[in-house]
């Protein structure tokens, strides 16, 4: 299989600020024998620990990290990208190519089966996509699929996937994405989601490992499955582990103890920095590319569509202004001590096309500026202060998640011009609350794959993952155009214009640029592999 390279190019200063992982191993990370099933672990039993929740273990439900974590080790992907890449390479394909521009064909490996013993085959691949375009769940990856116009299985072996626009450079990467994984067609309805415990007792596994214990969002073992043919090939552990905590510092304590091999997700810098300055652990580095941001909701923020004096200049104004007061380093490094950089762009640095719009536009050379957002206000006619109800998550964004929107909101509050009422809900619930309670919220974001891509089409189409009522045709055309342009200077001016009128229309407001953190005890290896551009935490690849 054959693709154009338009992954990320990081630069230096972004690889400085990206994922870190502590541990107290520099040795060489014990490799699983890719495709071997059956092959005899190579070290012992590993526990990962994690204040992240998982939202569901359906993959048409969940869009998130927790989640996403926990699916990768139990499904199968068509393609997947191997330890220390994001390229996309066949996993449970055989292989994988563009047969005519509008037409992906994959043909399966043979005697393909789930771990409750049925076949898995091409039908449970047809199935597996039809149901994330029919259910497109508020909460699932749906939005990712939005140049799929149909799925055929011709025979047991062949999916044949057709594309509404054609030369698609990123369909390769999707099917790498947390839309990717294929479910057993005789146990997920087509219609609804299926829950966690269902999913369990089913045994709808075909990936490196099953899953032997399930606590939703208190712990979950994995065993290794033997007859997984996918590309990841047997851990390099005999079991693994998955422990969730309510509270950071419980976390940090069970791994100053050895309670924990491997915390990932999400300790404070503060923790982190001090756990560095132990000679047990070792900070290691990876490629990052999360950024954070506030969302809008067009239709219940401040004169928003549905709300009583709605005005949507005047609901522009108050974006617009927001963006003139955030000051971006001061909680870089107040709040965070320089392991996030100051985000003013749609699109990460690093990425193909990543400019800064937001830089040259709002603010006075990246720094706050009152006047400008009482000029803004003032000619929209804009009364002060504004009332602002802002939510956010401290476990599932981390717990300096408290003190970053702390100095929101005061910056937000300077001269008077806001109002901010802010609030913090647990992580389960404010997902599902986000969308229609939260007039603006906080909200991180891992890359689905190393392209622009997938800091746009989830974001600015009109069916788009917020569900927040940002519609702009132009937006939406300009996306579709630079998904399928072959030709990487057009396609990049492309990407450069449309986070320009993005950040004209500010649907959100990127704040910081960042980072994956983990912390790991002295006898694990692994990590660093596992800790890459593809952003999937893979526990096959970790041991002690």
């Amino acid at each position: 299989m054959s693709r154009k390279k338009n992954g990320m190019r990081l630069a230096a200063a972004v690889i400085g600020i990206s994922a870190l992982a502590l541990t107290g191993c520099t040795g060489p990370a014990s490799t699983p024998n890719a495709g071997t099933g059956g092959t005899t672990p190579a070290g012992g039993p590993i526990t990962v620990g994690t204040t992240d929740k998982v939202t569901s273990l359906d993959p048409a439900g969940s869009y998130d990290n927790a989640s996403l974590m926990v699916m990768t080790q139990v499904f199968p992907f068509l393609l997947n990208s191997g330890p220390g890449s994001a390229v996309p390479e066949n996993d449970i394909a055989e292989s994988a190519e563009f047969t005519t521009p509008t037409e992906y064909t994959v043909k399966l490996k043979p005697d393909l089966k789930w771990a409750n013993g049925t076949v898995l085959d091409s039908k449970d691949v047809k199935f597996s996509f039809d149901r994330q375009v029919k259910i497109a769940d508020p909460n699932g990856p749906s939005a990712l699929l939005g140049n799929l116009d149909s799925v055929t299985a011709p025979d047991a072996t062949t999916i044949v996937f057709k594309l509404k626009s054609g030369n698609d450079q990123t369909f390769p990467q999707v099917l790498t994405s947390s839309v990717g994984p294929i479910v057993d067609d005789e146990v997920f309805p087509a219609d609804k989601l299926l829950p966690d415990d269902d999913i369990v007792a089913a045994k709808a596994f075909h990936g490196p490992y099953t899953i032997e214990s399930y606590a939703k969002n208190s712990l979950v073992s994995f065993k290794p499955y033997a007859d997984y043919k996918g590309m990841l090939g047997t851990p390099a552990n005999s079991a693994a582990t998955i422990k969730y905590y309510a509270d950071s510092n419980n976390l940090k304590l069970d791994v100053q103890q050895g309670n924990v091999d491997v915390a990932f997700r999400a300790l404070s810098s503060t923790d982190v920095e001090d756990l560095s300055k132990d000679p047990k652990v070792k900070v290691h580095t990876g490629p990052g590319g999360e950024l954070r941001y506030i969302v809008f909701n067009f239709n219940s923020m401040p004169f928003g569509a549905k709300t009583n004096d709605a005005d949507a200049a005047k609901a522009l104004a108050v974006r617009q202004a927001a963006a003139n007061l955030v000051d971006r380093e001061a909680i870089a490094t107040s709040v965070y001590k320089g392991t996030y950089l100051p985000a003013y762009s749609f699109v990460p640095q690093g990425f193909t096309g990543a400019i800064e719009p937001l830089k040259e536009m709002y603010g006075q050379d990246g720094k706050p500026s009152l006047d400008k957002a009482k000029a803004v206000l003032e000619a929209a006619g804009v009364s002060t202060p504004i009332d602002l109800k802002l939510q956010y998550n401290g476990d599932h964004y981390g717990p300096s998640s408290g003190d970053e929107y702390a100095l929101v909101k005061k910056q937000l509050e300077t001269g008077g011009l806001f109002k901010v009422d802010l609030k913090s809900t647990e992580w389960v619930a404010y997902q599902k609350a986000r969308i229609a309670d939260y007039p603006a919220y906080q909200l991180g974001w891992y890359p689905d794959f190393s392209d622009a891509d997938t800091y746009l089409s989830p974001f600015f189409v009109k069916k788009n993952f917020l569900s927040n009522g940002y519609d702009n045709e132009e937006v939406a055309s300009l996306i579709a155009q630079q998904r399928v342009e072959t030709d990487e200077a057009k396609r990049t001016a492309t990407i450069e214009d449309i986070q320009r009128k993005v950040a004209v229309d500010l649907s959100t407001i990127p704040l910081l640029q960042g980072a994956q953190v983990a912390v790991a005890g002295a006898d694990v290896k692994g990590v660093e592999t596992t800790l890459d551009a593809s952003f999937k935490f893979r526990l096959g690849v970790i041991s002690k």
